[in-house]
């Protein structure tokens, strides 16, 4: 069974930074791509940004290119960095992951099989 555990998010003001994590168990073969979505209220979620476990190839929407950083380690944890934050920002971000989600399109919620509980982000002007 996959599972996805996050951590991180919090409060900032505008230009702050924060960090979120997301440990990820179960895959077979760990070959996997992870990523965050967010969601603010009233609002779609949306793709921010994700990495292939196998390789450093990454996506990053244009609202977040510049500033959000994805990254990952040999203990199967995914990090985005998140600097100059902006009250745009705030939502709540959720970590997914699936094995081949199909994201030449972008990402596309449908897509991914497996979701974190998510984390609050807070950006204050």
């Amino acid at each position: 069974e996959v599972q996805l555990v996050e951590s991180g998010g919090g409060s900032v003001q505008t230009g702050g930074s924060l960090r979120l994590s997301c440990s990820a168990s179960g895959f077979y073969d760990d070959d996997y791509v992870i990523g965050w979505f967010r969601q603010a209220p009233g609002e779609e979620r949306e793709g921010v940004s994700c990495i292939s476990s196998t390789s450093d190839s990454a996506y990053y929407a244009d609202s977040v290119l510049g500033r959000f950083t994805i990254s990952k380690d040999n203990t199967k944890t995914a990090y985005l960095q998140m600097n100059n934050l902006k009250p745009e920002d705030t939502a709540r971000y959720y970590c997914a992951a699936d094995a081949a989600p199909n994201v030449l399109d972008g990402m596309i919620p449908k897509e991914w099989k497996y979701w974190g509980q998510g984390n609050q982000v807070t950006v204050s002007s």
